[in-house]
């Protein structure tokens, strides 16, 4: 006897409250699910508003998000808590206390993320700052890898071309160079990701793009006196194996857990109080949250189309889709 399967409407599951951001085609609202009173983060997408490239992507994300179910991951499309911590970097300029033991262990969490995505067969491609989020406003919350929409798959060790794509300070040579590329891209970028967290600048910057592309593809970043002058000689090597030119020699996301910064920082990283990376940190964080302001006021010039959504029934929207970019903290 054939079976029958019920689809119910998501509206006869959840309540949908106020907005929580906005893209060109999709919404993202808080909403509650009615039997259990738990708070979820909806996205909402007007698929007919997608190009059939963007119908691929977005099918890419959501095959690549349900394949990845780790601590340290966002799961989008996925049921989840609502996301409420914010970014990791806006976290670290608040605390009273931030020393290189603390970068060690935001480090860890960013790799043991990258490492699940890896052995999955993941290349997330875009690890930033701004994908770099916290589980809760609690102390020692979790760190959760996000935003999986450039994130592509491959078998293996596969290197091939698999275009242009990430944010240009984060970029890896090889990437710049347009060869093949793929995992070792995630830990370049988690190289110059821990360079920020102890200096609270990139290894890497010019406002000259060509210059700042010049610049990673001969590996030209340095340990200047007088801030890198009291960092473990073990986080510089790490650093250092992190950003190699060549991939093949760079070291992995499994290999960089095991190295003793990392996995014997009570011993090794120190724990002094690191205010000049703090106070530094903070001019960075600034200059980034304006770079992205004078993008969206750049965008605000330029009239298209936009897409609108009606609240008042679910069969206005061509496609619903649940997202959280974080899992519920750990007790």
């Amino acid at each position: 006897m054939a079976t029958t399967t019920t689809c119910t409407r998501f509206t006869d599951e959840y309540q949908l409250y106020e907005e929580l951001g906005k893209g060109a085609f999709s919404v993202v609202r808080r909403c509650v699910k009615v039997c259990s009173g738990q708070e979820y983060a909806a996205k909402i997408i007007n698929t007919k508003k997608l190009s059939a490239r963007d119908h691929q992507k977005l099918e890419r994300e959501a095959r690549i998000c349900r394949l990845l179910k780790h601590s340290n991951i966002g799961q989008k499309f996925h049921y989840s808590q609502l996301v409420t911590g914010g970014e990791l970097f806006e976290d670290i300029v608040a605390r009273e206390y931030y020393s290189e033991a603390d970068a060690s262990h935001c480090i860890q969490q960013i790799l043991e993320a990258v490492l699940h995505c890896h052995q999955m067969g993941v290349v997330h491609r875009d690890l930033k700052p701004e994908n770099l989020l916290l589980a809760s406003k609690c102390k020692n919350a979790a760190v959760k890898l996000a935003d999986f929409g450039l994130a592509i798959e491959v078998q293996g060790d596969q290197q091939a071309w698999f275009g242009f794509a990430g944010t240009p300070g984060y970029l890896s040579p090889e990437v710049l160079r347009k060869e093949a590329y793929g995992k070792p891209v995630d830990i370049w970028a988690c190289g110059v990701i821990l360079y920020i967290l102890l200096v609270g600048y990139p290894p890497f910057w010019d406002e000259d793009q060509h210059k700042l592309y010049q610049q990673i593809k001969a590996g030209a970043y340095d340990f200047p006196s007088p801030e890198w002058d009291t960092v473990t000689p073990e986080a510089k090597n790490l650093i250092n194996q992190m950003l190699t030119i060549n991939p093949a020699k760079r070291i992995t996301a499994q290999e960089a857990l095991k190295h003793p910064w990392v996995c014997q920082r009570s011993t090794v990283a120190s724990m002094m109080h690191r205010q000049e990376t703090v106070e530094c940190l903070k001019k960075f964080n600034a200059r980034r949250k304006l770079k992205v302001t004078d993008q969206h006021a750049a965008l605000i010039l330029q009239p298209r189309k936009r897409a609108t959504f009606s609240t008042s029934s679910s069969s206005t929207w061509a496609g619903v889709v649940l997202i959280s970019d974080y899992l519920p903290p750990d007790d």
